[in-house]
């Protein structure tokens, strides 16, 4: 078995050990471990030793059975990013704060490893968002990844006017939402942003997306749950000239003529989970969901 270690560069000094812990048991499994490059210097320099890896590499320029993505989801978003089009299950292993998708505590890694080396687990296949423009190609401005799978969101400029985004949905006209902008959800990320600007919860395996309207000029404006084999066009008019579009955080400025088509991406993220795991459990863990407080 080869596994493919990626993690956020600031760990903190109490979780390093447990992070070289877990290298260590792969490694005593058998495990041929290969490690992203800055993420093993990263760790080298915080505990004075390079980490114990079989390999190193750059980018996405590497090959595995499983990916672990130590840190917090957006380190799990990088790693998505880096795994791409492979398909390669990842494991999320938490050493930041609320993880949804980095659920598993690296306090608990070990049962991860005996979960994993057993066979007792079950992989998810979540959907992502591609974005092109409709006349032209926005791929080099986004470091050729215009993908997502948290949400994209299309938002005014650091200006106190609002922007209107027209909104089709395969051609059909569904709104113009006027406000601070528009969140275009996947499952996975219903429990993100989509969550804050109160767009509902949706199971991550759902075949949809959530458009959900950020502060909209209008009682009528409401989060939508459409089907995930649309087309969705949005154009956007502004006292501006250019707007933002952010994919899971990453954000491109646009002039105000650039039409964009969002639509399932061809490929999607493989998510590793116990046997047993179940959203509902990760609702009520991680947002106390269902549990009365009287």
């Amino acid at each position: 078995m080869k596994v493919a270690v990626f993690g956020k560069r600031r760990q903190s000094q109490e979780d390093a050990p447990l992070i070289v812990d877990l290298i260590n048991s792969l490694c005593a499994r058998g495990v041929f471990i290969t490690a992203e490059r800055l993420f093993f210097e990263a760790m080298s320099r915080l505990t004075g030793t390079p980490l114990p890896v079989d390999d190193v590499f750059e980018g996405d320029d590497f090959s595995a059975d499983f990916a672990i993505s130590i840190g917090g989801d957006g380190t799990f978003l990088r790693t998505a990013r880096w795994v791409g089009a492979k398909e390669i299950p990842i494991i999320g292993i938490n050493t930041g704060h609320l993880g949804f998708l980095a659920e598993d505590s690296i306090k608990a890694a070990g049962e991860v490893i005996d979960n994993l080396m057993d066979g007792n687990y079950f992989i998810e296949s979540r959907s992502l968002l591609e974005v092109r423009a409709v006349d032209g190609n926005i791929r080099s401005s986004l470091s050729g990844w215009a993908y997502a799978l948290n949400e994209v969101a299309i938002l005014r400029q650091d200006t106190a006017s609002m922007i209107t985004v027209n909104t089709l949905l395969d051609e059909l006209p569904v709104a113009s939402y006027q406000g601070d902008g528009l969140i275009i959800s996947t499952p996975t990320g219903s429990t993100a942003y989509n969550l804050s600007v109160g767009g509902p919860i949706v199971q991550p395996t759902a075949p949809c997306w959530v458009l959900s309207p950020i502060a909209p000029h209008s009682l009528t404006m409401r989060p939508l749950v459409v089907s995930d084999s649309h087309v969705i066009e949005t154009s956007v008019e502004s006292r501006a000239e250019t707007y933002r579009l952010t994919l899971d955080g990453r954000t491109l400025i646009l002039p105000i003529d650039v039409k964009l088509h969002v639509r399932r991406a061809p490929f999607v993220v493989k998510v590793w989970h116990s046997k047993g795991h179940n959203f509902i459990d990760t609702l009520s863990a991680k947002l106390l969901w269902g549990i009365s407080k009287r």
